[in-house]
């Protein structure tokens, strides 16, 4: 079971606005947390510590860096919620172990959400939504921490 609370944000969120590319210069991933979202609401990197992010369609579009969903979980969320996901951001954050769900529910900032991966259900308040479930490889994945530690532990 995944809990946190909501932080909700609208339709096409690029990788450009969860990392801007000026702090990709550095090797210290806690500099990517800690200035996640920056050009979008600079204060948000300090409510993301146990987040669930609930977006729009079109989350993760724009470039192909990896360090965006690196940067997620440097700042402490622990989830991403979105009807639609650009589907290289999608495979980049199962690779990175961010819990990634196609989704399409509704929520305020603040909401307790409890997602279980095994059953596909999502709980916000008293609704109940359902979610494509995650691959049983992928959610292997995520219960490694990322694919590296995946495939070390298969050696």
């Amino acid at each position: 079971m995944i809990t946190g609370q909501a932080v909700c944000l609208g339709p096409d969120i690029d990788t450009d606005l969860i990392i801007a590319g000026r702090y990709l210069r550095t090797k210290d991933r806690s500099v990517w947390g800690a200035h996640v979202f920056e050009d979008l609401d600079p204060s948000l990197a300090g409510r993301l510590s146990g987040a669930i992010i609930v977006a729009g369609r079109n989350f993760g579009c724009g470039s192909s860096r990896e360090q965006a969903p690196v940067a997620l979980r440097e700042a402490g969320v622990v989830a991403v919620i979105s009807p639609l996901f650009a589907r290289i951001f999608f495979r980049n954050a199962i690779n990175v172990g961010l819990p990634v769900l196609e989704a399409d529910l509704t929520c305020r900032d603040g909401d307790q959400i409890a997602i279980n991966l095994n059953e596909g259900v999502i709980e916000v308040a008293e609704t109940r939504y359902s979610f494509t479930p995650l691959s049983p490889r992928m959610r292997d994945i995520l219960d490694a921490g990322g694919l590296v530690t995946y495939w070390r532990g298969k050696a």
